[in-house]
């Protein structure tokens, strides 16, 4: 297998831990300075709508490698 495809796979994991946080919002993960300033400029929906965006994204990616 190649490392192309791995770092594929690694995105399709990296995707859903995303999506699975975003749902939880765990309070460790979610008080973080980097998601308060998130919230801060984007409000809770619109973080929440770039989380998922960018899980989508980088499925995508994962997706693309592994059939390249």
């Amino acid at each position: 297998m190649s490392g192309l495809k791995l770092f594929g796979i690694f995105l399709l994991v990296y995707s859903a831990a995303v999506v699975l946080l975003t749902v939880k919002k765990p309070d460790s993960i979610w008080k973080m300075k980097k998601i308060q300033l998130f919230i801060k400029y984007l409000g809770e929906s619109g973080t929440v709508i770039f989380f998922y965006a960018w899980a989508i994204m980088a499925a995508a990616i994962g997706l693309w490698l592994l059939v390249k």
